[in-house]
């Protein structure tokens, strides 16, 4: 068509999309009316109690679904002894107290867990024309969010049962890191809470994250190379011995028992390693590379407190001696150096300490030699990517409820195994 034609093609697009759903709507309302308008398919219908229940007469049902709004009638039923309801037509449909569809609910929870409930509303409506409040999103979205966690438990539960774990494929080198960031809360969620706010008190509570990945390979230059789309994570609001028993099943999931070797990579926390002695004692254990510079930074620092090119040359170098796991000698001439009283005296004995308690985990030249990866940089980018991305932007504050809630369904879907949720869900 020439310009000036009259012929508005965006128009006609949304314009037929719109009949189309409304094509649908009808339909799909025919088939619900046909299916369960009636109650003789339905059989004898008892109640949780055992009682036979009588009919109750056919129910009006407002259901809001992918294609629009559609209104059905199914027959209900109530129980003479206790009192109880039931409508088997919405149990059956997977819509039992609630006016969303499964279909419809998938779609929400999706828009949900990705960006802000007000956003996820807005993309709804501009890509499906579906319009729904940032409030029904939030409520959905934290509500699936929270059956994804029953769904991970019950797995958590089941790995953990003797007998139950299936023995998994020859893994190469299964890695395991963790490491956790702060979530802002809710005034209540933190009252009481130590954190460091001027005055002690706290501001958010701490998500855990864990991820678990593979490595076959070395690239052309030696360096390791994850395994492509081998990732998965876990977390959650909890205390360190229940991530504990997390990390742990979702490690027996992927495949710790026939992994030919298992790799801890952490911070130095201590909550970190006794996680990894009690549930992974055979594992291979490394304190995350950039964190022990971190701490080597803050040594030279008290040593030499000015800035200067004097402290840059003592940073570099040490760097350099602790890549090659040359941590002793490191150790040996900061003690050289070292003010014999004073509170940089005392600072400097407790990094000292650290790198003492972790001498083991640093040695990098012989993890490199065997070609590992000795820095958490998947779970670093997990912590941005995963928790900051969506429950840390401004003026967000969250209840460990909808954090948790929503970190599962992250989790779920950046480990890729939402489809396999919603086939569990089916079933």
């Amino acid at each position: 068509m020439c310009e000036g034609s009259g012929f508005d093609l965006e128009a006609i697009e949304f314009g037929l999309r719109a009949a189309v759903l409304v094509a649908g709507a009808v339909l799909l309302q025919q088939m619900l009316k046909e299916r369960f308008g009636t109650a003789a398919a339905l059989g004898a219908i008892r109640c949780a109690c055992g009682e036979r229940m009588r009919s109750a007469g056919i129910r009006q049902k407002r259901l809001r679904t992918i294609l629009g709004e559609v209104v059905f009638e199914r027959p209900g039923f109530v129980c003479p002894a206790c009192g109880a309801r039931r409508y088997p037509a919405d149990e059956l449909l997977g819509v039992e107290k609630t006016g969303f569809s499964t279909g419809l609910c998938r779609l929400m929870s999706r828009a949900g867990q990705r960006d802000t409930f007000k956003e996820g509303r807005d993309d709804l409506r501009e890509f499906a024309e579906i319009r729904v409040t940032a409030k029904d999103v939030e409520r959905v979205a934290e509500g699936v969010g929270e059956v994804v966690g029953v769904w991970q438990q019950r797995e958590q539960a089941q790995k953990e049962t003797p007998g139950q774990v299936c023995p998994p494929e020859q893994i190469s080198t299964l890695y395991i890191c963790y490491d956790g960031t702060g979530v802002p809360m809710v005034p209540w969620e933190t009252e009481g809470r130590k954190g460091k706010q001027p005055d002690g008190s706290s501001r958010t509570r701490e998500a855990k994250l864990g991820c678990v990945f593979t490595q076959t390979t070395v690239n052309e230059d030696g360096y390791p190379v994850r395994d492509e789309a081998s990732t998965s994570f876990v977390g959650a609001i909890e205390t360190s011995e229940q991530f504990g028993q997390r990390i742990y099943a979702e490690a027996l999931r992927r495949g710790l028992e026939g992994a030919q070797r298992t790799v801890i990579i952490a911070d130095g926390a201590r909550y970190n390693w006794e996680i990894a002695a009690l549930h992974f004692p055979h594992a291979i254990q490394v304190v995350d590379l950039y964190h022990a510079r971190e701490h080597l930074g803050l040594m030279c620092s008290l040593l030499i407190p000015a800035a200067g090119k004097q402290k840059e040359r003592l940073r570099k170098r040490w760097e350099k001696l602790l890549d090659h796991g040359k941590l002793q000698r490191i150790l040996l001439e900061a003690h050289a150096r070292m003010p014999r009283s004073g509170s940089r005296h005392k600072e400097l004995k407790k990094e000292m300490t650290y790198f003492r308690n972790n001498a083991h985990r640093m040695r990098y030249g012989v993890f490199r030699r065997q070609n590992l990866f000795v820095g958490s940089g998947v779970i670093e980018a997990g912590c941005k990517s995963v928790i900051g991305k969506r429950l840390k932007q401004s003026g967000m504050q969250w209840t460990v409820r909808g954090a948790n809630a929503i970190i599962a369904l992250r989790c779920c879907h950046l480990s890729g195994r939402m489809e396999e949720f919603w086939e569990h869900k089916a079933a």
